[in-house]
């Protein structure tokens, strides 16, 4: 995933704007403007809130299924992270073997300030494992929250990456489904090469996602990113095929219907009181913020 990085955490984000907000208003250097400012906290915060609070209670009412005996339809299960047969995903920053991985790199500018470079997460397939059996998991589109995570800074270039490691505890909820049928020969090669002449016959949507120096033309390495996101494409749609035609192979994906599709590699206890809390905290800045914005404007 080439592009701005979006923190997916409503803490991280209502926080940031919660920040935002404040710094504006301290610019301001107007008693005028803290009104407003404590009223568009409160409306962040009711977002926050309604987000957190979302989040809590799909995860608090949702009961844990065994992969052998879930139903068909939204679930949440709990197991270990397990690589596929064959797979060979590796970080890009790191080199380290995972399930899944996402990295961010930010460049030092003069001002001494951090702005992004480039960022990027993993979309191919992994299990999740249980004592009755296995699920394959396909992780684009998913929340992912997970505590292994590696900052370090190289020159004037900072690094953070956060990985899903084989054999960890994993924690999932999102769309269940087994499919059965015959097993469909696959090219990789093939298809690799049939998706790059597809992106190349759209030159300015390559451009925009691969021109990272933006001098308007591709360059080796940035053909090689190419390359390799075409190949991360392709396996993809290949192990989502494999899920469609493999007799008994249970699939996990983000839900159709928009409903929370969450990765974790913590206890579902954990992640509740996590999101309980948030709730809480949102609901009281919501509360604070506009009924101290009220009382100013009064």
């Amino acid at each position: 995933m080439a592009g701005v990085f979006k923190f997916r955490s409503s803490e991280w984000l209502t926080g940031g704007l919660h920040v935002v907000i404040i710094a504006v208003a301290l610019q301001a250097e107007s008693a005028e403007v803290w009104p407003w400012a404590l009223a568009a906290m409160a409306i962040v915060s009711f977002f926050g809130w309604m987000a957190s609070y979302r989040r809590y209670r799909q995860i608090h009412d949702l009961p844990t299924s065994k992969v052998a005996s879930a139903a068909q339809g939204y679930v949440e299960l709990f197991g270990r992270s397990e690589l596929l047969d064959g797979s060979t995903v590796v970080s890009t920053r790191t080199g380290l073997p995972c399930c899944w991985y996402r990295y961010y790199i930010e460049r030092r500018t003069s001002n001494n300030k951090w702005e992004h470079v480039d960022s990027g997460e993993s979309n191919e397939h992994f299990l999740l494992v249980d004592d009755t059996g296995e699920c394959v998991v396909s992780p684009d589109g998913a929340d992912v929250m997970t505590d292994r995570k590696e900052t370090w800074t190289q020159g004037d270039y900072r690094h953070t990456e956060w990985l899903l490691l084989p054999k960890g505890r994993l924690y999932a909820i999102g769309e269940f489904s087994t499919t059965s049928g015959a097993v469909a020969a696959l090219d990789e090669r093939a298809d690799v090469s049939d998706l790059l002449t597809e992106w190349k016959n759209d030159k300015a949507q390559l451009l925009k996602r691969f021109d990272l120096n933006q001098d308007g033309e591709i360059d080796m390495k940035e053909w090689e990113r190419a390359r390799l996101d075409a190949q991360q494409e392709v396996r993809r749609r290949q192990a989502e095929g494999r899920a469609a035609t493999t007799e008994g192979v249970h699939l996990l994906r983000k839900p159709r219907d928009g409903r929370l599709f969450l990765l974790a590699n913590e206890f579902p206890d954990k992640l509740g009181r996590r999101f309980a809390f948030w709730s809480t905290a949102h609901l009281l800045v919501f509360f604070g913020a506009g009924g101290a914005s009220l009382l100013m404007l009064l």
